[in-house]
């Protein structure tokens, strides 16, 4: 199976975080699946560590590359078809980081593996 993996489903893993659902722990687990963080998920955490609202074992161009390969995940570039298929949403998520991994996950065809219930109400698979 391949998935696409939520900014939050790929720091809870990475954290052993109880939040993080027995499904989404299997799928992870199972070397069988191909799990993708989007660039997009980069983006957001660099961000976040950038303004203090997240702290990370190591800095995140060090963290982030290394967590990747450690666990044989992939990172799903940005293109111009998931901008625009991301920009078409309608506008039931504020989310911009969120918004666009829903349009990349549309453009792909993979599911989220998601906790968030504002990525469920758009027209793309989540699981958890």
């Amino acid at each position: 199976m391949k998935v696409l993996l939520d900014t939050h489903t790929f720091l809870w893993w990475n954290e052993a975080n109880p939040l993080l659902s027995r499904r989404a722990h299997r799928l992870i687990s199972d070397q069988e699946n191909a799990l993708y963080l989007s660039v997009v998920s980069a983006w957001e955490i660099v961000l976040k560590v950038g303004a203090g609202k997240l702290k990370l074992p190591a800095a995140a161009a060090l963290y982030i590359p290394a967590r990747l390969a450690h666990y044989r995940f992939d990172a799903l570039p940005l293109s111009l078809e998931h901008v625009l298929a991301a920009g078409a949403l309608p506008p039931l998520h504020r989310d911009p980081f969120d918004r666009m991994l829903v349009g990349q996950a549309q453009v792909e065809g993979l599911p989220i593996l998601t906790r968030d219930p504002q990525i469920r109400r758009y027209a793309v698979e989540t699981v958890w």
